[in-house]
């Protein structure tokens, strides 16, 4: 078995590179620097412990990360898949798993599976102007799809990143922000729920930054990760705005354990996240998205 994605969401699934024939087993990685990007927010850079080929994905798609002596969890990808010679996750610390990552030091091993899952539609997206929503840690799955689009900017009309959190202090990746803000090819709006001494910036949901994005609405395609109650409004005011429900991607990362559909922890009516997501045509997943509980 080789790993693969589901190409455009279009149920066309394509080799991506030739990993181990038991997608169950883990190649060893080791830590080659740790970078605390909040109080409860960390990214690992890794690299090959051993000989290997170069680690092939596509924005969008994760990894099963494994923790010697605790156990695994599925993180996306958060570095440029341009790099194939190592590899980055960001990831919070939420459980035993994370917390065990979280006090890995550079030297350490662990254990990497995939990549999995489907991508962001980013040649589907070309020709269009692009709109990138994020909340929180939702910027991570985001970053692959964004160092694409600038390495190709040409291909692409307006390219504008919404990005919301809940304080100025669980902002992630403030260089890069601040370096994609000085572009002139690139809209950057920051926005925190609760503002706090010395933010001179906006304040309120990340949906309301939608009125103010610069977009043609008939030819964007809109990518988006967060919560899912972020989600379902950014989803309404874009609708509102006049883009349709075909051309809106959303990633649906959810308690995913096994990530080939073997354990049934991410079924989500008769779809599995980790197997045919996480990303997802919204329009594709309409019904099964509004039954969830916010």
């Amino acid at each position: 078995m080789t790993t693969s994605i589901n190409q455009e969401n279009k149920g066309e699934f394509i080799p991506l590179s030739p990993t181990a024939v038991n997608p169950m087993v883990p190649k060893i990685y080791r830590v080659k620097r740790t970078h605390k990007e909040t109080h409860d927010i960390f990214t690992l850079d890794l690299e090959p412990a051993q000989d290997q080929e170069p680690f092939i994905f596509a924005p969008g798609q994760f990894n099963m990360l494994y923790a010697f002596g605790t156990g695994e969890c599925a993180i996306s990808i958060s570095g440029n898949p341009e790099e194939t010679h190592k590899l980055q996750h960001t990831t919070r610390i939420v459980g035993t798993v994370t917390t065990a990552l979280s006090k890995l030091k550079p030297g350490d091993t662990m254990g990497i599976r995939g990549p999995f899952g489907s991508c962001w539609p980013l040649q589907v997206a070309e020709g269009n102007d692009v709109i990138l929503v994020a909340g929180g840690i939702g910027l991570a799955p985001l970053r692959p799809a964004i160092y694409h689009i600038l390495a190709n900017r040409q291909k692409y009309g307006q390219v504008v990143l919404l990005f919301g959190t809940r304080t100025p202090e669980d902002i992630i990746f403030h260089r890069e922000l601040k370096r994609w803000k000085s572009r002139f090819d690139m809209e950057v709006l920051v926005t925190v729920d609760r503002a706090q001494a010395g933010w001179q910036g906006n304040v309120g949901v990340v949906t309301n930054l939608i009125r103010r994005a610069p977009f043609d609405q008939i030819n964007t395609t809109a990518i988006m990760c967060g919560p899912e109650v972020m989600m379902q409004f950014t989803i309404a005011e874009l609708l509102q705005r006049g883009v349709s429900s075909e051309s809106i991607y959303i990633s649906m990362e959810r308690n995913m354990k096994c990530a080939i559909g073997f354990c049934g922890h991410c079924q989500l009516g008769p779809t599995f996240i980790c197997k045919d997501g996480p990303v997802f045509r919204y329009d594709k997943m309409k019904f099964w998205f509004e039954q969830r509980k916010f």
